[in-house]
């Protein structure tokens, strides 16, 4: 039996005990009986009795058959599970309420139920619980309701071509204020940035490991660790702390606008390190050359390659006219990140969720694995079911292990790039399971029923996501941590 098996047969119990300690005090006053009169008659005493018709113990058989033979009425009378009044079944949902473990976690005193709480009071408080239970279901998102809410992201992202007018303007004001006129964002100009903004930067050996900055809007201050994790970029982070205090990022109000809320400060600081005006420019005249390159936008301003990709993404279908797609796919084969408007076809899963699922083995995010040259860029031609599609992969490390960065468009487009004489190609009939999915026969019959291999899972693929002010954040290590920092 499970915790869920349990926690129902607890409830169960509950309510049968609560139900039937009502009906017992109904079925006693429609007597005239007081407590000490039924316990007279039961051999207990009245504060016992109490107990019993408050559902706080359960009643044995024998105990059942004598309060009925007491009462008059039949033992499956006594155990009927219909409250015995509307007043009754109010009573009962409140004490079920005040039992069950969301009150419990608001440290509230119990509210004790007396003839002088009115129906009306019981009903308000009734719906105030309710209210809170379906905030902390919506709060405490699960691993499917997490990719509901990247699945729709992605799609809210895909008709506005991935790109946000709106960030593009915060980001030339920002740059503006602080005299950038273009070119790479050095980290002289981001600090000009924070002190434009109203902040100190302070950087610290002690920083959460949860967090990646922490923001002190009482003191002005955004602390950064001392060192940065390989391959991270030192102007990034602090962008992005940058960003979320401009946009006004708060404690989100579901796991949907968490991510939500990671998008823009994302978008924000990238438009900050690749600024529109300059990059658009740069990315037009590369075009009339036939030359668009994800490596040249890279180099350029000075950025990692992923962000470079994403810019590109950004920039590609709303000034070149170019439809692309992304992805970031790990060693393993599954996706991390993905995003397309140029109906180039991703697996999915029932929920039309990308994150996790397995590219096909020929695509180019994947093949660039096999490939001895970690240095130069992979281009390659892929034939898919919903047409030919060229497409550019790099291969980036991480603490988290290798990951492949990977920009494509559809054939008729590919001309405008640097890589498109390539003579690498392959054919994927991916979501057939017979592409790449199911072994080959001669391999399946010599092995399948002598293979047992054991799975490298997520720890946390049954958990849900995690709560509290920001999913994934220690909020007490955070507020230790700036209480040992203030003044």
């Amino acid at each position: 039996m499970n915790a869920n098996d349990t926690n129902a047969e607890h409830d169960e119990n509950m309510l049968d005990s609560l139900t039937v300690g009502r009906r017992i005090r109904q079925l006693r006053t429609d007597r005239g009986l007081t407590l000490d009169d039924l316990g007279a008659e039961l051999g207990r005493a009245a504060s016992q009795v109490s107990v019993i018709e408050n559902g706080k113990r359960e009643l044995k058989l024998g105990e059942l058959q004598k309060l009925a033979r007491i009462l008059g009425v039949t033992v499956d009378q006594l155990l009927s599970p219909e409250a015995p009044s509307r007043r009754a079944a109010l009573e009962i949902a409140l004490e079920r309420a005040q039992r069950g473990p969301l009150y419990s976690s608001l440290t509230l005193p119990s509210l004790p139920v007396r003839k002088s709480l009115s129906d009306e009071a019981i009903e308000t408080i009734l719906g105030l619980h309710d209210e809170l239970k379906r905030l902390h279901r919506e709060r405490a998102a699960t691993p499917e309701e997490a990719r509901r809410a990247n699945t729709e992201l992605r799609k809210s992202m895909r008709k506005r071509n991935n790109y946000f007018g709106e960030l593009e303007s915060t980001a030339k004001q920002l740059l503006d204020a602080v005299g950038h006129a273009g070119g790479p964002l050095s980290q002289r100009v981001a600090s000009d940035l924070a002190t434009h903004l109203g902040f100190s930067l302070h950087f610290v050996p002690d920083l959460p490991g949860s967090t990646r900055s922490v923001t002190d809007l009482r003191n002005g201050r955004i602390y950064l660790p001392v060192g940065q994790a390989d391959g991270s970029d030192p102007r990034s982070t602090l962008l992005q702390a940058l960003a979320g205090h401009v946009l006004g990022v708060g404690e989100p109000k579901d796991y949907a606008d968490f991510l939500q809320q990671r998008v823009d400060t994302n978008y924000l600081a990238a438009a900050l390190m690749v600024p529109e005006h300059t990059a658009v420019g740069f990315l037009l005249a590369a075009k009339s050359k036939r030359e668009l390159s994800v490596e040249d936008l890279r180099d350029t301003f000075a950025v990692s390659y992923e962000t470079a990709a994403h810019r590109f993404t950004n920039l590609a279908t709303q000034h070149l006219g170019v439809p692309v797609h992304f992805l970031k796919v790990h060693e393993g084969g599954s996706i991390s990140k993905a995003y397309e408007n140029d109906s180039a076809a991703f697996p999915t899963d029932a929920l039309g969720a990308v994150e996790g699922q397995l590219v096909c083995r020929y695509w180019s995010a994947r093949r660039v694995f096999d490939i001895s040259d970690r240095f130069s860029p992979y281009h390659q031609y892929t034939d898919k079911p919903g047409g030919t599609y060229w497409c550019t992969s790099r291969i980036q490390s991480s603490s988290r292990g290798y990951f492949s960065v990977s920009v494509g468009t559809p054939f008729a487009t590919a001309k405008w790039f640097r890589g498109r004489d390539t003579t690498n190609r392959a054919t994927s009939t991916c979501p057939d399971e017979s592409c790449c999915r199911r072994a080959p026969e001669s391999l399946a019959d010599r092995w399948e029923k002598f293979s047992l291999p054991s799975a490298r899972l997520n720890s946390s693929l049954l958990a849900a996501m995690p709560t509290g002010m920001y999913p994934g954040v220690d909020s007490t290590e955070v507020f230790e941590f700036l209480e040992h920092h203030d003044g």
